[in-house]
C-alpha cells in the first residue's frame, strides 16, 4: 500500500549492476545530507558499504560511479549523523520503564493514585517509581511517608526523585534497611521533622535503602536494555554514553551486542568503586565498535533541585544550607591519580559552584596544563565567574545538558539568587573555553528526545515558548554549534570522533532522517520535528511507518 509519509522510495533502476560501476550496499540520493565535517558541508548523495560510508557527493557523482540493489530517493529530506547522547543513563532508563512513571505529576496525592493503580498490576516485590519533583507542586516541599505507610504497610516502597539525588521511602523500606532516627551518613541526609524520619533520603542516604532492592535477573536485564534501545532508536539516537555502570552489566551488554540483539552503540563510564577499577586495569580499555569503555564516573555533589548541590555560599531559599560533597577531597585526589596513571578518562558530576571549584582544582593539579586527556566535568551547572578559565587552561571538557536549563529555570533563581544565576547553565561561555562542547540529556532525568536538546540549546525556552526572549539567551548556542554538540563533539567527548559523529568516508554509516530541517525551520517549529528513519552501520533500526503501523495493531 502506497503511503505518502514513507520517506524512501526504492528505485528500480535498470542496468544498476553495470560492470563499469563500483558496487555499494546502499545508496541514498536526492537528500540534504549534513555531513557535520570540519567545513559543515552539505551534499546530495551517499554510498554505503560494509557498514561504513563509501562516498559522498552530488547525485550525479554517486549514481554514475556506484550501483546497488538498494537505491533510496530521500525526496530532499534532511539527513544528519546519528545523534549521540553524551551523558545519559541508558540502563537506568530501561529499568524505569518497568516501574511506576511519576514524571509530570502535580501533587503528592496524584503520585499516591498512580502508585495504587500500578500496584494492582504489579502486586509483588518492592514498589518502585521515579520522576517526582516537588518543585512542580503547589506546595514545593518534600513529601512525608505517612500516607505511604497507610497504603503499603507490608510492602517496601522506594520512589526516586526526578534528578536521582533524592528518594522517598515508606517505613517498611526503612525497616528492611535498618534505618532509624539516629542514623547518619556523610554526603547525604535522612530528612527528619520533629526528630522523626520523614522517609526522604538525599544522596548517599539513598544507597542505604537501594542496595536492599533485589537486582534484576539476566532475563530482566536483557528486557531493560532492549526496551531502552527501542525507544532510543525512535528518537534518532545511535550512540549513548551511559554515565555509571558496574562491570557485570558491561559484560551483559557485550554479550547481547555480540549476539546481535543489542545494536545500540554504548560508551560506558564505570561507576566509582574499587572492584570496577581493578577489573578495567586487568582487562584494559574496551572498544569493540559497539561498546567502548575507557573511563569512570564520579559524583562530586548532589543536585540543585534537592539542595544537595555543593555551593560556596548558602542557598538563597535555605539559609545555613550549602549542600555537600559526596566523597571527601582526598578520595577525589586519589582517584584522579589512579585515572591519570592508567590513562583512564575521569568524568565527574559537579553541579554547585563549590563542587565545580573543588574538582577543577584537583584536575588542574594532576593535568598541569594543556593536554588531550579529555577529563570531563559532567553538568558544570553553576560555575563561579572566577573558575571558567580552568576549563580552557587545563583542557577540561564541560559536558552539559541543555534541557536542564529549561527544566530548572522556573525555580533556579530561588535557589541561587540573581548574581549566581548569571553563571549557571552558561553553555556558550563554557563552549568558548575549548571551542567545543558535548551535549546530552541525562535521561531519564530529562526526556530522551534529542530534538528537545536542540530546542533548549538554541531557543532557551520551554515548549510553550516561555520566556519570550529566552532564558539567559546570551548563553544560547547556534544551530550549527548545537548539531555539532549532538554529533561530532559528543563523539569527541569520548575519543570517538575518528569513527563516528560526522558523515565522512570511512566512518560508520550511522545516520538519521527527519521530516524537517533543524537548520532552517522557524524556531517555533523545532519541537514538531520527527525522526523518520534511524540507521546504524547502514542497517535500518527504526522506521516511522512501521512504528505507526505497529501502534495501530496494538504492538
Amino acid at each position: 500500500m502506497k503511503n505518502v509519509l514513507f520517506l524512501f522510495a526504492l528505485a528500480i533502476i535498470s542496468g544498476c549492476a553495470s560492470t563499469n560501476k563500483e558496487n555499494a550496499d546502499q545508496i541514498i540520493h536526492n537528500a540534504k545530507i549534513y555531513t557535520v565535517d570540519n567545513k559543515f558541508s552539505v551534499v546530495q548523495a551517499m554510498a554505503v558499504k560494509d557498514g561504513k560510508i563509501l562516498a559522498l557527493g552530488t547525485d550525479k557523482e554517486i549514481l554514475e560511479k556506484y550501483s546497488s540493489d538498494r537505491i533510496y530517493n530521500a525526496y530532499e529530506k534532511p539527513v544528519y549523523p546519528g545523534f549521540i547522547d553524551a551523558h545519559a543513563h541508558f540502563f537506568g532508563y530501561g529499568g524505569n520503564l518497568q516501574n511506576a512513571n511519576l514524571r509530570d505529576t502535580n501533587s503528592w496525592d496524584e503520585i499516591l493514585t498512580v502508585l495504587q493503580n500500578f500496584a494492582k498490576t504489579h502486586p509483588e516485590g518492592w514498589l518502585l517509581g521515579r520522576g517526582w519533583d516537588q518543585n512542580d507542586w503547589a506546595v514545593k516541599e518534600f513529601p512525608t511517608k505517612e500516607k505511604l505507610d497507610q497504603l503499603f504497610p507490608d510492602r517496601p516502597v522506594y520512589l526516586t526523585r526526578i534528578d536521582g539525588h533524592a528518594a522517598i521511602v515508606n517505613q517498611k523500606a526503612l525497616d528492611v534497611a535498618g534505618i532509624n532516627a539516629s542514623s547518619k551518613i556523610a554526603g547525604g541526609d535522612f530528612i527528619k521533622q520533629n526528630g522523626k524520619l520523614t522517609g526522604v533520603l538525599v544522596d548517599n542516604a539513598m544507597e542505604q535503602v537501594s542496595r536492599k532492592i533485589p537486582p534484576p535477573n539476566k532475563k530482566q536485564v536483557e528486557q531493560i536494555l532492549l526496551d531502552a534501545q527501542k525507544n532510543s532508536f525512535s528518537y534518532g539516537l545511535t550512540t549513548v554514553v551511559d554515565a555509571g555502570l558496574d562491570y557485570d552489566l558491561v559484560n551483559e551488554i557485550d554479550a547481547l551486542q555480540k549476539a546481535g540483539k543489542l545494536k545500540m552503540r554504548l560508551n560506558v563510564m564505570l561507576s566509582d568503586s574499587q572492584k570496577n577499577i581493578d577489573w578495567l586495569i586487568k582487562k584494559g580499555k574496551i572498544n569493540t565498535g559497539r561498546l567502548h569503555v575507557n573511563g569512570f564516573k564520579f559524583y562530586g555533589d548532589g543536585a540543585l533541585g534537592s539542595r544537595g548541590a555543593c555551593l560556596l555560599e548558602d542557598y538563597s531559599d535555605k539559609p545555613h544550607q550549602r549542600g555537600f560533597l559526596l566523597s571527601d577531597i582526598p578520595h577525589f585526589k586519589k582517584m584522579a591519580k589512579i585515572m591519570y596513571d592508567n590513562g583512564f578518562q575521569m568524568n565527574t558530576h559537579a553541579i554547585g559552584d563549590s563542587a565545580n571549584r573543588v574538582l577543577l582544582k584537583i584536575y588542574a593539579e594532576i593535568l598541569k596544563g594543556k593536554n588531550d586527556r579529555r577529563w570531563r566535568i559532567e553538568h558544570a551547572q553553576v560555575v563561579n565567574k572566577n573558575d571558567f578559565d580552568y576549563f580552557g587552561k587545563y583542557s577540561i571538557v564541560p559536558s552539559v545538558q541543555p534541557t536542564h536549563a529549561t527544566s530548572d529555570m522556573y525555580w533556579a533563581g530561588e535557589r541561587l539568587g540573581k548574581e549566581r544565576l548569571k553563571y549557571a547553565y552558561a553553555f556558550k561561555d563554557l563552549m568558548k573555553q575549548n571551542g567545543w562542547i558535548p551535549l546530552g540529556t541525562d535521561f531519564p532525568i530529562e526526556e530522551v528526545n534529542p530534538i528537545l536538546t536542540f530546542y533548549a540549546a538554541v531557543a532557551r525556552k520551554d515548549a510553550k515558548g516561555w520566556p519570550a526572549s529566552g532564558f539567559q539567551k546570551e548563553n544560547a548556542l547556534t544551530r550549527e554549534e548545537t548539531l555539532r554538540g549532538m554529533t561530532i563533539w559528543a563523539a569527541k567527548g569520548s575519543f570517538e570522533e575518528k569513527e563516528k559523529g560526522s558523515l565522512e568516508v570511512g566512518k560508520y554509516a550511522d545516520f538519521v532522517v527527519l521530516n524537517r530541517d533543524l537548520m532552517t525551520i522557524p524556531e517555533d517549529q523545532i519541537l514538531a520535528t520527527r525522526v523518520f528513519k534511524t540507521f546504524i552501520n547502514g542497517e535500518l533500526v527504526f522506521d516511522y511507518e512501521t512504528f505507526r503501523e505497529n501502534i495501530k495493531l496494538g504492538k
